[in-house]
């Protein structure tokens, strides 16, 4: 398989106007209130937020040990469909972005550290050609074990990104990529045209440097669904 470009985008708060684990947790613990914590010492959601990024990243997938994946998948489902009629769901500029991208026919991956229950619905419903995102190990049962066989934050994404574009058979230096925290600035690197979404202060710095390529910067403004389709069909 070939590519002429790629556009790779980060999801949360690049994409869409929330942290996907976050909301999902939150919706997840108001319908399946018997899948929390079952262990009073377990810090729950708000004590990983304390600790660094990625020890915080692999602690919250073992929130979901013992969950079998077609009920997080259909869990997943439900949370997108409820959220994606919200008023301020995605940012207005980079999806109308990944719009254009997909006019012109390059080939749109989705990056994240989020999971695939929380992702695959998103994915669909944008029409993308790829998602990479962390992955949970399960048994052959189907039940998640509460690690990881693939996490994609950090220098993760940016060797993701990489990979890819070589399996593409592409040029970096004709592909872009999209994102908001400093955690996406080895994946914007690896590319000829790296994409700053709202204000993060260390991607706006490597944007003034111009180490690589050359930088655009998005306002992160969110709005509806409904509100790039507009944009579209004018």
């Amino acid at each position: 398989m070939s590519a002429r470009r790629v556009a790779f985008f980060d999801v949360d708060e690049t994409i869409l106007q929330t942290k996907t684990m976050i909301a999902f947790w939150q919706y997840w613990q108001i319908h399946r209130p018997d899948r929390g914590p079952r262990d009073s010492r377990d810090p729950g959601l708000a004590g990983l937020l304390t600790l660094p990024r990625e020890e915080a990243n692999r602690g919250y997938y073992r929130l979901y040990g013992g969950v079998p994946s077609a009920e997080l998948a259909e869990a997943g489902r439900r949370w997108y469909e409820e959220y994606r009629r919200g008023e301020s769901v995605v940012v207005i500029a980079a999806l109308n972005a990944l719009r254009r991208h997909q006019r012109c026919g390059d080939t749109v991956v989705l990056v994240s550290g989020s999971m695939r229950a929380c992702l695959e619905p998103v994915a669909e419903e944008l029409g993308v050609d790829l998602l990479l995102c962390t992955e949970q190990e399960r048994t052959a049962a189907g039940v998640f074990t509460g690690e990881l066989l693939r996490p994609m934050i950090g220098p993760a994404k940016a060797a993701a990104v990489t990979a890819a574009m070589h399996a593409l058979r592409v040029d970096p230096r004709d592909c872009f990529a999209y994102g908001d925290h400093a955690s996406d600035l080895g994946m914007l690197e690896a590319v000829g045209h790296p994409v700053v979404v709202g204000g993060d202060s260390v991607l706006l710095a490597a944007a003034r440097a111009g180490r690589v390529g050359h930088w655009r910067v998005l306002p992160s403004t969110g709005g509806p669904l409904e509100a790039c389709r507009e944009e579209i069909a004018a």
